[in-house]
């Protein structure tokens, strides 16, 4: 019997409180975020972890005491393995690798190889690519496992920006977010997604582009004729110029237009931070703050069958695939413009 590797890659976040500042350490030192050589990457990411980690500190306390990402990541990769041992693929078994907190990289291949699989499928819970996100994992993976001893022949499923059930799942939660919000006025509906600085955009990402057909896809789901609705990013930090609109101004404006606003996040696929703590509680503030008539926060996939069918199925297709690295259709999805994606070399 064949055996098969799942591997979902994730952000990660801090179990405790003393873990918030390595934490932020491990990922302001990813060159993937902060572009610069050594040793300044090292050194700005200390002080930057150092400024920042009494305010994460604050941000998990509001949580627990630490992020519910990996539990949440864990209840996905528990379905997954469900859907998976229907396929006919053999022996399946499904591991998380987090980029910045554990379980790390190194930990997880080193349970691959003792696991011994005969394919590898690379899955980051991703669904529109980056060069920040989606690539920095993969490329640390690929180290990982090189240093593990894995030997199988591995494949990747760089973005699902469109893919079937994760629209669907998305489209379900808005609907009901929708009849909860009423009739008299329509609602104002944000998709939110985490947002980059321009530069990363400008060099080639094709993130923001993926996340348009994100929400393209939804709305053509949704069939809301009327629908009312913008595209927007969160969680700025820093002083560069970062891709906007952003969901914070966004808010605001629609509160002085004394509109109900409903909120979805389109590019976070689990409950962590940037929606317990940034969505509902910070933003959900600035709304009342601002006068707006409602505000609903449209929950994130999780486990949603829909979604954990989709993922299923992009598993499958990887397997029967020549392609080393494959998307959502196989072969490439982005616009020759965008350099940064992974198949540019490719078709």
């Amino acid at each position: 019997m064949s055996k098969t590797a799942v591997v979902l890659f994730n952000l990660g976040g801090p179990d405790r409180r003393e873990a918030v500042r390595p934490f932020l350490f491990n990922l302001f030192f990813d060159p993937a975020i902060i572009r610069l050589p050594l040793p300044l990457r090292w050194l700005l990411a200390k002080v930057i972890s150092r400024k920042r980690a009494p305010v994460a500190e604050e941000i998990y306390r509001e949580m627990g005491g630490g992020s519910p990402l990996l539990p949440n990541t864990e209840i996905q990769a528990e379905a997954l393995a469900k859907v998976l041992k229907e396929r006919g693929l053999g022996e399946v078994n499904v591991f998380i690798a987090m980029r910045y907190w554990h379980p790390r990289a190194k930990e997880t291949a080193r349970q691959v190889a003792a696991f011994a699989p005969d394919q590898v499928i690379l899955l980051p819970l991703y669904p529109q690519y980056s060069t920040t996100t989606s690539a920095s994992s993969l490329k640390e993976w690929q180290r990982e496992a090189e240093a593990a001893g894995v030997t199988a022949p591995s494949r990747a499923v760089c973005c699902y920006p469109e893919e079937a059930g994760f629209v669907e799942a998305v489209v379900e939660r808005l609907r009901d977010a929708l009849r909860e919000a009423g009739q008299e006025k329509p609602p104002r509906v944000l998709f939110s997604a985490h947002g980059l600085p321009k530069k990363i955009v400008e060099q080639g990402d094709p993130y923001q582009w993926q996340v348009e057909r994100s929400v393209a896809a939804v709305v053509r789901r949704l069939g809301e004729v009327n629908l009312d609705y913008q595209v927007c990013y969160q969680s700025r930090v820093g002083p560069l110029e970062w891709i906007g609109p952003a969901t914070d101004e966004e808010i605001e404006r629609a509160a002085r237009e004394e509109r109900s606003i409903i909120v979805v996040p389109i590019a976070f696929v689990s409950e962590h931070s940037e929606t317990l703590v940034e969505l509902d509680i910070e933003y959900r503030e600035l709304a009342e703050k601002a006068g707006a008539a409602g505000y609903l926060r449209v929950p994130t996939v999780m486990a949603d069958a829909s979604f954990i069918e989709g993922l299923g199925e992009l598993v499958v297709a990887a397997t029967g695939s020549e392609r080393p690295v494959c998307s959502q259709a196989g072969g490439r999805l982005c616009p020759a413009q965008w350099r940064g994606c992974p198949q540019a070399a490719g078709s």
